[in-house]
């Protein structure tokens, strides 16, 4: 009976813990045995229900998570790494088998051209020789014979002479050059590409460069364009004062080098390389993102996707408009590459011989774009 009172008896203020809807003593006096003895079973059912839970928390720890736990070691994360060994193992073989083709054509075109050179070679020495059989020949009519018998000998002279016209002189040829097309590869270029950005450098853009027409955030990877200038120092030299352009920190001069550019957001823009003597100032194309020789870029207005270098535009036929784009550039092989990291596409590949060193270029003429790792 105490647990209604207080610890000083039924002559205290008594303070009740429970929400069973009772109220305290002191307004409705001591509990009849009726009321005390469905409090007390109350308690009881809540004890039971705590039993109940505590038993279901108990076989959960003890059976339940024991055996997922043996169950994520011995069948979903197996199948999860037997997929992964899987696949690897059938790129691996892929792979294998795209490098035999590869050195097998590679081997082919180089007999080929070897050949080529010898069938020359064979072929020019016997016109050698002929030459100067024939030059010995006259030599000897012209020291030996006299007017007579010359006249005599013109005839066969004729014939001779007739056949050293007929030998043409050397000409280049592109049988005598290895093509270097042998190796070309959808497979190993898109497999090569998906690697290389794997590997992107982080780079940020030049503040110095920006043009008053692009706004760069805190972290010098996002562009925003507007369509009023902003205040900003036009008579730096690095900075482009009418197209707005923007040139990265720092410029690549050998090796393979890869970034990724968000450009979800814009349906203007240009992405690329160009050499640091592209101009800065003015509005004439010696300025302008690909249409000159110093540039080379992947270019789209509204639905139009073109490349551009030395002001020839090439169109670029895309399903849909890529979210990110991968700009590479590999100096050995002398190539600047375009690719859709989403769909590994490559978007637009371009071989030249890069002779000084190149840095990233952005243009944004429609919300903005962001560098990305």
């Amino acid at each position: 009976d105490n647990i209604h009172g207080s610890r000083h008896g039924n002559h205290g203020r008594a303070f009740s813990p429970f929400s069973w809807g009772l109220k305290h003593p002191a307004e409705e006096g001591c509990l009849g045995a009726a009321r005390r003895s469905a409090f007390q079973n109350k308690i009881v059912d809540r004890c039971e229900q705590l039993q109940l839970q505590s038993a279901a928390i108990a076989r959960h720890v003890d059976e339940v998570l024991p055996a997922k736990d043996q169950g994520v070691l011995v069948s979903p994360s197996n199948a999860a790494r037997e997929l992964v060994i899987q696949r690897l193992i059938f790129v691996g073989n892929a792979c294998e088998n795209e490098e035999q083709r590869l050195l097998e054509k590679v081997h082919a075109e180089e007999e080929r051209a070897h050949q080529s050179i010898l069938t020359q070679r064979v072929h020019w020495t016997e016109a050698l020789q002929k030459l100067a059989a024939l030059r010995t020949y006259l030599v000897d009519m012209i020291t030996n014979l006299d007017d007579q018998g010359l006249v005599h000998a013109e005839q066969d002279i004729f014939e001779r002479t007739e056949v050293a016209e007929g030998i043409l002189e050397p000409q280049e040829s592109p049988k005598l050059n290895f093509n270097q097309t042998c190796v070309q590869s959808p497979l190993l270029h898109r497999l090569w590409a998906s690697a290389v950005l794997c590997c992107s450098q982080e780079i940020h853009i030049d503040e110095k460069t920006v043009s008053p027409h692009l706004s760069l955030l805190e972290d010098k990877k996002t562009l925003t364009f507007s369509p009023k200038k902003a205040k900003v120092d036009l008579d730096c030299p690095e900075r482009f004062d009418h197209w707005p352009n923007a040139l990265a920190t720092v410029a690549f001069h050998s090796g393979v080098c890869a970034w990724k550019i968000s450009v979800e957001k814009s349906c203007a823009y240009k992405l690329g390389v160009c050499y640091s003597s592209l101009p800065r100032k003015g509005s004439g194309n010696e300025a302008r993102l690909g249409f000159n020789t110093v540039s080379w870029v992947f270019s789209r207005y509204d639905k139009e996707f073109r490349f551009l270098h030395a002001g020839h535009p090439q169109a670029v036929e895309l399903i849909k408009s890529p979210a990110e784009i991968g700009v590479l550039v590999d100096f050995a092989g002398g190539e600047v590459l375009f690719y859709d990291p989403d769909s590994c596409t490559i978007l637009f590949s371009h071989r030249e011989t890069f002779t000084e060193p190149l840095y990233p270029v952005f243009a944004v003429a429609h919300q903005s774009i962001s560098l990305v790792q």
